[in-house]
């Protein structure tokens, strides 16, 4: 199996990504076992990768172990990849964005896991209480009406609201026009609102 090694913490962002088609092809060739197809993508798109990683866990040693175990799975799953659902390079990024915030995730739950002693020992004010049962409920409602979107819609929104990026990003990612990728956003948006019966 080709060895992985991330790209460097200082690696820009903005380094060209090789055609959709280009790396749809690389990723029948990676599920069909082709070693030089898969190194080719992973060249092609790791420091893109990279910078989604860093943009989530915030750190660059983190973002580096981020990337290895998206793309160990993108090695062991490649077949599931359809060019019908998503380009080949969002698809990428969605497994590593996955990864990134399970390793969020993971932190935030051991420095729980760290502070529980002192946290049981205090009083619990009621108020906060509520505010972060009121914050777990919207949390699911939102998850809930993303699920109603559909996959472009989905698509643009995590990318622009859970990885950080800008629409002209999004556009890049999504080998879209900017406009389109503004009016995936919109429709997305107003398509949420509408699914958590917010009405203004």
């Amino acid at each position: 199996m080709v060895r992985l090694t991330p790209e460097p913490a200082g690696t820009p962002r903005g380094v060209p990504v090789a055609p959709a088609d280009v790396l749809s092809e690389l990723l029948r060739q990676s599920a069909k076992g082709d070693q030089q197809a898969f190194a080719q993508l992973y060249d092609a798109t790791s420091s893109r990768i990279f910078g989604l990683a860093l943009r989530v866990v915030r750190d660059p040693a983190q973002a580096e172990e981020v990337v290895q175990e998206a793309f160990l799975e993108v090695w062991k799953t490649s077949t599931r990849f359809d060019p019908d659902r998503g380009s080949a390079l969002s698809w990428l990024m969605t497994i590593c964005h996955r990864k990134a915030v399970d390793r969020v995730r993971s932190a935030e739950a051991s420095t729980r896991r760290d502070t529980s002693y002192h946290q049981q020992n205090q009083s619990i004010d009621h108020d906060t209480t509520s505010d972060a049962a009121q914050a777990s409920m919207e949390a699911q409602r939102v998850r809930s009406a993303l699920k109603g979107l559909t996959a472009v819609q989905r698509e643009a929104i995590e990318l622009a609201y859970f990885g950080g990026y800008t629409h002209t990003e999004v556009a890049g990612i999504l080998d879209l026009p900017v406009g389109t990728a503004k009016t995936r956003i919109r429709d997305g948006l107003i398509r949420l609102r509408d699914k958590m019966g917010v009405h203004q």
